[in-house]
């Protein structure tokens, strides 16, 4: 055997030894799953039923731990200085890794070099929707009404700094309109106020105003996605309705830097396997939730993309949250 076969022989010998140990690492402690906000909601569950499906394919405990506090960023917080060995993992909505950045002067961590991208498990759409007092049935008739009676240009959304606020300044940019935002302490004080027409306008998750809007209540003129709402086929996306504008919300799981490529490979095929499977589908289906499952890679690649598509229009509203 000659030297190069031979070094290539030991260098192939340490790489196989190095990805076993890391693989075999994983799954000898128990693992946590920090969610940093509150149990109850959606993103709880999602990260409750990916503590489920780990713990059954690894047979070593997994549990959820709800780390709250500043806005989501002490949980976020936790994970960044865990062991990076596969025992501490993060479920987060996308805000923390996207739009955080461009908003908070304080950030204690760095979404692209204080994490490795896992899985992105689970999104939601946003939907405009109007209250019964608006006469407007469609996008087109909206913006034409809106410009005859520029002072009902007003919106509500879950609050000040969330993906509907930024929509709603999309929105007014794009079609020439100055629409005036109401940021509410969650969504179910704006769907209230939708509801009973205290404000004309809201941007919202299609799920916060689904029911609503199938009873009559309010009216969704188009949903925000890039595609049609597997929700609501009869309503049409904002871009079909002619404003090239979409995004969606999305949970993804994350690991603390430096964890080892092989040890996230292995929890990134238990996760994106089960996000891909019709259970998870019907569950969340349940939630008002649509199921992905990616690669470290995909998900690298999504929130990059996110990041640049909303930096320019996040630093053009102005924003700025209390620290």
């Amino acid at each position: 055997m000659n030297k190069m076969k031979c070094c290539s022989l030991v260098a192939s010998v340490c790489a196989l030894f190095f990805s076993s140990a890391a693989v075999a690492q994983f799954g000898t402690q128990p693992t946590r799953i920090i969610f940093p906000f509150a149990a109850g909601g959606s993103g709880d569950a999602v990260a409750r039923l990916i503590a489920d499906r780990m713990r059954t394919e690894t047979g070593q405990p997994v549990v959820v731990e709800n780390r709250t506090g500043a806005a989501g960023r002490i949980g976020v917080e936790v994970v960044k200085t865990a062991s990076p060995d596969g025992t501490t993992l993060l479920l987060t909505p996308f805000t923390l890794m996207v739009v955080y950045p461009h908003i908070y002067t304080n950030m204690k961590y760095n979404p692209d070099s204080d994490f490795v991208p896992v899985s992105q498990v689970a999104s939601f759409e946003f939907a405009l929707a109007v209250a019964n007092k608006v006469p407007a049935k469609t996008v087109a008739e909206f913006v034409s009404w809106l410009k005859v009676h520029p002072e009902q240009g007003t919106y509500g959304t879950p609050g000040a700094g969330t993906l509907p606020h930024f929509f709603g300044i999309a929105l007014s940019r794009a079609a020439g309109l100055d629409l005036k935002h109401i940021g509410y302490r969650g969504a179910s004080a704006a769907v209230a106020d939708l509801v009973s027409g205290q404000i004309p306008i809201a941007v919202l998750s299609t799920a916060d105003v689904l029911e609503h809007h199938k009873s009559g209540a309010i009216r969704i003129l188009a949903t925000l996605d890039e595609t049609q709402s597997p929700y609501l086929p009869d309503v049409p996306t904002l871009k079909a309705s002619g404003y090239d504008l979409h995004g969606n919300g999305w949970f993804a799981l994350y690991a603390p830097a430096k964890t080892p490529r092989p040890i996230v490979d292995q929890i990134s095929k238990i996760v994106a396997s089960y996000a891909k499977s019709d259970e998870f589908k019907e569950r969340l289906l349940a939630l008002g939730l649509l199921s992905n499952g990616t690669t470290p890679d995909e998900l690298a690649a999504i929130q990059k993309r996110e990041a640049k598509t909303w930096e320019p229009i996040i630093k053009a509203s102005g924003f700025r949250p209390a620290d």
